[in-house]
């Protein structure tokens, strides 16, 4: 029987990954690797499967060793865990076959890869395990076409280990009506959304409820409501499953903002148990929304239409969060108070803003390609506050104004965040099925919150929050409690980030001033070689201590930077070793 490892890699914290807030819950990461378990469902009965997730558990040796062929799926911002992978593969002697977005745009890139399956593998993927047990693999398998997602069979949820997230998720459908200019999603999925049957859902839905899993699900489409039509379809079959089942799944899942103009579906989403759902908001400039291709997040007839629609999906009972970009083409200066006005006054607690990034095989790519805008690939991750294109807008100003937007909806204090908090709470419509279930789990997260934030720079804002819930919301406290922890996680990343950049400029303004400050303290003093090398180690001191500001698990981000910062010190003193005379 063929052994097959399917690995996860790492993901670097995040806003999306809820890193710091995972801590209150006693779990190791926010979702499973869906993709990698619909892949191992379609694997032939005769194959031993084991899956690890890096997210979770560390991967092994002996796992390489038992393996007779390695899988790998990632998305760009786990370039860096998947490399490493396959540096271990390749010492140990095992195949690596690798998919997912990220190898589908940057197969090119990958030489150490042995096989890829590129795009969707339904269709693929028995071909390959068949070639490759007649020792006839080819380089690259491609899909023909976009595969019927009907024929997709159940995720391999009984490889994993529930215990380990705070969240499982499943997948209705594939692809996006809209071709917004920076993403990649029609591209890799397509325009036309493809869907599972309501049947093929609540087998699903079904599986997880029969394995034990019993809390939030996130449903992982990129539009959700892509066909409205099917949509419309699938919900009251939900929804009767969810009542006979006394409601054991909080759904939540990602949508245009049109669901707004459309009663019937969001009053079916309600219905099914949603009670939160993520909007590609963007920004609030209708021209710059134009000019990416976002017409749908603009409207002729309405000056607030961004507005009116997140409070109307409030309104039926739904919480907003929204991903908002900086750096579009028709952006000026204002828009850096427009999108903190925007996002107070809507009441979205998670915002998740973040610089524009040209994605390789984007519109964006192609065209700032061809206008000679294009600086450097990117890898996709929200820590480096780099900008891979000539922007309109000033590159400096736009930095700084990113950076005014974070510090503000996440300042310290968390004053802001918790008004917009409250601002939400005004205006979601309760529903009987949105009330957060309070176990050990909830209690302990809880008690944390307040032993962790109360006696922080965030206590004063956090308690007043409290109590204004308490007194006007009291069904809500344990939902407040939630925005609690996810205020915790997104300042501390918002500040990790910051820390990593302004680390960033130290080492080179540090680097600029000591290649100066050498070059004249030579000719003036000529210094013993001694002396020159404890202004050197004084200068590391200082370095190190600034790096260990950062948290371990984000200070790969900046290793480079330090390596090439102490290699350009170290050259200066190996030359002068050999001019300057030694101290007697």
């Amino acid at each position: 029987m063929p052994n097959a490892l399917l690995i996860y890699p790492e993901f670097p914290p995040s806003y999306w990954g809820g890193k710091f807030a995972l801590e209150f819950v006693g779990k190791k990461a926010g979702f499973p690797a869906l993709g990698l378990l619909t892949v191992a469902g379609m694997f032939p009965k005769d194959y031993d499967l084991r899956v690890v997730d890096m997210n979770v558990t560390s991967l092994q040796d002996v796992d390489l060793k038992w393996a007779d062929l390695v899988f790998t799926s990632s998305m760009i911002v786990q370039k860096d865990s998947l490399n490493s992978v396959i540096e271990r593969c390749k010492r140990i002697g095992v195949p690596v076959v690798s998919g997912g977005p990220h190898p589908t745009s940057f197969h090119d890139e990958m030489a150490s890869v042995d096989h890829f399956l590129l795009d969707e593998v339904e269709q693929i993927l028995p071909q390959f395990l068949q070639d490759f047990a007649n020792g006839s693999a080819k380089k690259i398998y491609r899909a023909p076409e976009k595969p019927d997602v009907t024929t997709t069979p159940l995720p391999r949820f009984d490889l994993i280990d529930f215990g380990h997230y705070h969240s499982m998720c499943l997948q209705f459908s594939r692809g996006c009506p809209f071709n917004c200019e920076f993403c990649d999603i029609t591209k890799l999925f397509g325009r036309v959304p493809r869907t599972k049957s309501p049947e093929q859902m609540i087998k699903e839905f079904d599986y997880l409820y029969r394995l034990g899993w019993r809390g939030d699900l996130f449903l992982v489409d990129d539009n959700f409501i892509g066909n409205k039509r099917e949509a419309l379809e699938l919900l009251p079959v939900i929804a009767e499953w969810q009542k006979e089942k006394d409601y054991p799944f909080s759904l939540f899942t990602e949508a245009s903002v049109n669901l707004a103009n459309t009663e019937p579906l969001m009053d079916a989403m309600i219905e099914a148990g949603f009670s939160w759902v993520f909007l590609g908001i963007e920004t609030p400039t209708p021209k710059a929304l134009v000019k990416t291709k976002k017409q749908q997040n603009t409207s002729k007839r309405e000056d607030n239409f961004l507005l009116n629609s997140v409070r109307k999906i409030q309104q039926k009972g739904m919480v907003v969060s929204g991903g908002f970009i900086l750096g579009l083409d028709g952006e000026d200066e204002n828009v850096f108070d427009a999108q903190i006005d925007f996002i107070q006054e809507a009441g979205i607690p998670m915002a998740m803003v973040g610089l524009l990034t040209a994605l390789k095989g984007t519109d964006l790519y192609d065209r700032l390609n061809s206008e000679g805008r294009l600086l450097e690939e990117t890898t996709g991750t929200s820590f480096n506050v780099v900008l891979n294109f000539k922007t309109e807008m000033d590159p400096k100003t736009l930095t700084d104004g990113y950076r005014r937007v974070l510090t503000t909806i996440y300042d310290p204090t968390l004053e802001n965040y918790f008004e917009r908090c409250f601002t939400m709470l005004k205006n979601v419509k309760p529903t009987k099925h949105r009330v957060k279930h309070v176990g050990k789990t909830e209690i302990v997260a809880m008690l944390k919150s307040i032993r962790r934030q109360v006696f922080s720079r965030q206590g004063p804002a956090y308690l007043r929050f409290l109590a204004k819930v308490i007194r006007n919301h009291p069904r809500m406290i344990p939902e407040a409690f939630h925005l609690a922890v996810m205020g915790y996680h997104f300042e501390k990343l918002t500040s990790q980030q910051l820390e990593i950049h302004d680390f960033k400029k130290f080492l080179t303004s540090e680097l600029t001033e000591f290649k100066k400050v050498f070059s004249n303290y030579v000719r003036v003093k000529s210094p013993s070689i001694e002396e020159v090398r404890e202004q050197a180690h004084k200068l590391f001191v200082k370095a190190h201590l600034r790096y260990n500001r950062i948290h371990q698990d984000l200070r790969y981000t900046v290793e480079d930077a330090l390596e090439s910062f102490q290699t350009a010190i170290n050259l200066h003193l190996d030359q002068y070793s050999q001019l300057a005379p030694l101290k007697t």
